[in-house]
């Protein structure tokens, strides 16, 4: 019998791949699920045998003896259900990324799961995916040399940004980011979630130890690459969609990496929630622990203050909003 109960709000996508994580636990046992949608609801349900089902998530957490709690819903309904779930006295959250449309949303739900001793946890996967804990180990054996700057280039700073900002903070063992300067184009941007991203934008990132990040994104991105950690002996280069999973490049040699063997970027979700189960009985730290999810997403929305100052930003963070929402409100910017 299984020790802990588990319940999802989100029965689409990213609510299946939260249950597979609960499902490979024999700790967890998925009690409950809530969708608003009927439909993806019931078939939840009956694809992971999940007993009880609601409408409304609020009802959900009032009647069910919950241990954990996905969160798998757009990005503009995480801070309630998540101040919500933390009241409800359970032991922890696992949820979507990113956190909140606003900086002081992302704050704020994350102190309400402080103040009320709840584990949180997003989902910043790929720290789990095989490619990336190789390029990490690559880069830490000197391979390269001295590591001086991580680079990343997705289509926006927002939802695909969170992740590679929180990579950078990955490769470089969570040193706290100093500075930030950046600048955004709206024009071309679009809805990801119901949540406005930029159409086209670039960050550039000072840490405490002194290296640097990179990360551009939608029209101005770099072509064939996802990350690349630069050192000054050589680089390490994560393909995209047509370039190999891991390349190390130094002077004239270039070598793929085999991966055999290691985490995919499909299954790093279920590994993710396995590492929160493990972290809750042994009473650690979470590898995707909302304490490191906050300065990924800092990140994000330090650059677009950036944008709206045309200055550098020095952190921690001093605004609450999103410039990037509040630009698009006042008619400053446009997408």
């Amino acid at each position: 019998m299984a020790d802990f109960k588990a319940g999802v709000i989100g029965c689409g996508g990213r609510g299946k791949a939260h249950a597979r994580g609960w499902t490979a636990s024999d700790d967890v046992a998925i009690v409950a699920c809530a969708d608003p949608f009927e439909a993806p609801r019931l078939a939840y349900m009956e694809e992971f045998g999940v007993e009880n089902g609601y409408e409304d998530y609020r009802d959900m957490l009032e009647k069910e003896d919950l241990d954990f709690v996905s969160v798998c819903t757009w990005t503009g309904l995480h801070h309630d259900m998540i101040v919500d779930a933390a009241g409800s006295g359970i032991q922890a959250i696992h949820a979507e990324k990113p956190m909140a449309p606003t900086w002081g949303e992302a704050k704020s739900l994350y102190q309400a799961c402080v103040d009320k001793d709840v584990v949180i946890t997003f989902c910043h996967q790929r720290r789990f995916a095989g490619q990336f804990i190789k390029a990490k180990e690559i880069a830490k054996s000197g391979a390269i040399g001295e590591v001086l700057r991580f680079e990343g280039t997705c289509p926006n700073m927002f939802d695909w940004g969170t992740h590679w900002f929180d990579m950078f903070f990955f490769y470089n063992d969570d040193e706290p980011a100093e500075r930030v300067i950046g600048q955004i184009d709206a024009e071309g941007g679009r809805e990801v979630f119901g949540t406005p991203v930029e159409g086209s934008g670039i960050s550039w990132i000072r840490y405490q130890n002194g290296r640097e990040g990179l990360l551009v994104t939608g029209v101005t991105r770099m072509q064939g690459i996802a990350n690349r950690l630069i050192g000054s002996e050589g680089i390490i280069e994560i393909g995209g969609r047509d370039a190999p999973p891991l390349r190390v490049v130094s002077g004239t040699h270039q070598i793929d990496v085999d991966l055999s063997g290691m985490v995919s970027q499909r299954d790093a979700t279920t590994v993710a929630v396995l590492d929160l189960v493990d972290a809750i009985k042994n009473g650690r730290e979470p590898e995707l622990s909302g304490r490191k999810a906050l300065q990924a997403t800092e990140l994000i929305f330090a650059t677009y203050e950036s944008s709206r100052r045309r200055g550098k930003v020095e952190l921690p963070l001093n605004v609450d909003d999103s410039a990037l929402l509040s630009m698009l409100e006042d008619g400053t910017v446009k997408l």
